[in-house]
């Protein structure tokens, strides 16, 4: 079910979130923001289980317009993943 809410940003993240838009890395404002909700439930579900880290991500990125792809050699996950374990270890 989806709900229709007004949100009130502020002129820069506007700015940001249209530049996204502008930019083609999302189509609208709104998906730009449940992007950002999305990441934030990741985080909130996060595990210290890289394999796990990964699997997310992978099923993340699957979800994706094919315009929106992430050519393997500009892409950093396992440099991301490897922070996210190193950082896990160090608490």
């Amino acid at each position: 079910m989806n709900a229709k809410n007004a949100v009130m940003l502020s002129d820069e993240d506007l700015r940001y979130a249209e530049e996204l838009v502008e930019d083609g890395r999302f189509p609208s404002v709104s998906d730009v923001i449940k992007e950002g909700l999305s990441r934030l439930r990741a985080d909130d579900q996060a595990t210290d289980d890289p394999v796990a880290a990964m699997a997310d991500e992978i099923r993340r990125r699957a979800q994706l317009p094919k315009d929106q792809l992430i050519s393997m050699k500009d892409d950093n996950l396992f440099d991301r993943v490897r922070r996210r374990v190193a950082d896990s270890h160090s608490k």
